[in-house]
């Protein structure tokens, strides 16, 4: 494997010590956004039973997602640079798009609790829908931190608005499409 693609491989995903530039930042962030309205609008239509939560959908939304956002950013890197991607670059490109891959985590957990009866299956999939929402809304903490700034009041209004714009996406595109 290349130094580059070792760094990139190895770099800063796992380290706090080099920050990750603006570009990869903001291209995580989408990805992390991305991948939790279309895991939540995954899990609203879901209709749980004693043995059928849904974690099939849920996982497989994000794997989808996954291979779908990270060959259109390529195919959008490529674009802008007018050059084919080299092996780092479509390392860095799958990297960014890993937060898409995380959005399953804590749903695909609160969901295997239900399935495992320690909780109603309803009640799992109500409580994992929660989770992404505050997932979603977190992120503008995590935004506000990459711009230097304390969180305050407006940092929570922020994380609110957010929140209610993507239960918005999340609804127009149950809506339109189940």
């Amino acid at each position: 494997m290349d130094s580059d693609a070792h760094a990139l491989l190895h770099g800063p995903l796992f380290s706090r010590r080099t920050p990750l530039d603006r570009d990869n930042a903001a291209s995580r962030i989408s990805a992390y956004i991305y991948g939790n309205v279309l895991v939540l609008a995954a899990l609203v239509p879901i209709l749980t039973g004693p043995k059928y939560v849904g974690i099939a959908i849920v996982l497989g939304t994000a794997l989808s997602t996954f291979v779908a956002h990270a060959f259109a950013e390529a195919v959008g890197h490529t674009v802008r640079q007018g050059t084919p991607l080299t092996r780092a670059e479509k390392i860095a490109e799958l990297r960014n798009s890993v937060p898409i891959l995380s959005s399953a985590v804590l749903p695909s957990v609160i969901l295997g609790i239900g399935w495992l009866g320690w909780l109603e299956p309803r009640t799992a999939q109500l409580l994992a829908e929660v989770a992404v929402l505050l997932r979603i809304g977190g992120i503008v903490f995590v935004i506000g931190r990459l711009n230097g700034e304390r969180p305050g009041r407006t940092s929570l209004v922020s994380a609110i608005a957010l929140t209610a714009v993507a239960a918005t996406v999340v609804l127009v595109k149950v809506i339109l499409t189940h």
